[in-house]
């Protein structure tokens, strides 16, 4: 369906373009979208990528990918039943999950992206995604939001009364897409047009093999005193985290002591107006999302080492990891990059939008959310930008600018995340991965428009 998908997009912008007498725009928009591919996004992801590799590779080191795999054994061998049980694509995926439900993006994408590594090795059909493949990225896309930090911060930069308002219209939207995601994907795959056989012979037996050696994955046992620093680490996080949710004026004067006693310079420490105004329970929330990679770069290390690891060797073998998926994925970035700048060069977003306004206003869907719907699964900074071109015209408390932050907490740069996830390990047959991720990304407009017209209307 890709393969339709883009090559019906290239011939509908040189189509529309040719029509309309932007043809020049067109052909610069390519090779700005280049340029931007590779440039903006490709290499900037493989320092972030050489970072989170290497991090995964000392909880792969240390057990703790497994330990995570089994915690969550009963769900994630429903959702993946083709994926042995302590394979460290459990763990891997688990974490990437949750690095979404957090908005943390810089960690999500490599996260996920060794999570796609980790599936391939299990792959008895190279180029070919499989069923586990198809179902991680519905989940990906559709994945469960607890906060929305970039429309939230979109809003509150603008002066919204209440910006942390769509965190809730935002995750309930979500669930129900991910509710969506899993059900068509689970039923697309069972479809003939879908379908893969069995695999038999050498190459299953080899990855069977392959499991069982990671089940025997051996590390030193914790000494005493070394559970005793894990244990004076995490008091620490808990006790920040007690008192930044709940008890932001001793935070304060807790921050501002430890500066006057290490010289950090006179000026005070003190929380915006609106963090100490919000109800604790999303203080609690946005309090470990701050906290979420502070604590992954400072716990993963300190267990590692406690078990044993060389922490800086290992680290740097899997960071070398990060620079060859960026390169590898640069043609699949450029691919969708290049043709979702295209389309909307010749017009292509504008003409539906004036296509679809009569249907859709008595459904009340305001129209002008109509081009951040149809540019949200293509690109999330053409996404961001339209929305807050939204918020400046109508309003940071408008309707419009709630339901339109609604729906990009609850969707995805479906397109992107496909191109990414699988240029990463050359999958070339996506299958039911784009219909699946693209039901998720309609069910979570559907819902916001639904659940937004009766919250803030």
């Amino acid at each position: 369906m890709l393969n339709w998908i883009w090559l019906g997009l290239i011939l509908l912008s040189v189509l529309l373009g040719g029509l309309s007498g932007q043809l020049g725009e067109v052909t610069l928009a390519a090779f700005e979208a280049c340029k931007t591919a590779v440039m903006t996004l490709a290499l900037p992801l493989a320092g972030v990528m050489a970072l989170w590799l290497g991090v995964m590779r000392l909880a792969e080191k240390s057990g703790l990918v497994l330990i995570l795999a089994r915690a969550l054994r009963p769900i994630l061998q429903w959702l993946f039943p083709e994926v042995p049980p302590n394979h460290p694509a459990m763990g891997s995926m688990v974490m990437n999950m949750a690095a979404n439900m957090l908005g943390l993006n810089n960690a999500a994408t490599p996260l996920g992206l060794r999570a796609m590594q980790d599936l391939e090795k299990l792959n008895p059909r190279p180029g070919t995604a499989t069923n586990a493949m198809c179902t991680f990225l519905a989940i990906n896309t559709s994945s469960i939001q607890l906060i929305p930090a970039t429309t939230v911060g979109i809003l509150a930069a603008k002066g919204a009364t209440d910006p942390t308002a769509i965190i809730g219209t935002s995750f309930f939207a979500t669930v129900c897409s991910t509710i969506a995601a899993v059900v068509v994907v689970k039923t697309l795959e069972k479809l003939p047009a879908f379908a893969l056989p069995p695999v038999t012979g050498p190459k299953s037996e080899s990855l069977t093999a392959e499991s069982e050696k990671e089940n025997e994955l051996a590390v030193h046992p914790l000494k005493p005193l070394a559970v005793s620093c894990l244990i004076l680490a995490l008091t620490g996080f808990l006790a920040l985290f007690l008192l930044m949710a709940f008890l932001p004026s001793q935070f304060e004067a807790v921050a501002n002591a430890s500066r006057q006693f290490l010289a950090l310079g006179k000026e005070a420490f003190a929380f915006p107006p609106e963090w100490i105004a919000k109800h604790p329970l999303i203080r609690s929330v946005e309090t470990i999302s701050l906290l979420a990679i502070p604590f992954i770069l400072t716990m993963f290390p300190l267990y590692a080492a406690a078990r044993g690891v060389p922490v800086y060797e290992e680290f740097v073998e899997g960071a070398k990891e990060g620079f060859q998926v960026a390169v590898r994925i640069i043609p699949y970035l450029v691919a969708i990059i290049c043709v979702v700048a295209m389309f909307r060069a010749a017009g292509g977003q504008q003409i539906f939008t004036n296509l679809l306004s009569p249907v859709l206003q008595p459904l009340r869907f305001p129209p002008e959310l109509l081009p951040l719907v149809l540019i949200r699964p293509l690109s999330g900074s053409g996404a961001n930008g339209i929305f807050a071109e939204l918020v400046n015209v109508h309003g940071p408390d408008s309707l419009i600018a709630r339901m339109g932050a609604t729906i990009i907490g609850s969707s995805e740069t479906t397109f992107y995340v496909l191109a990414v996830y699988f240029g990463s390990v050359a999958i070339r047959r996506t299958r039911h991965a784009v219909p699946a991720g693209l039901v998720a990304d309609f069910v979570g407009v559907v819902v916001a428009v639904i659940i937004c017209n009766l919250i803030f209307h």
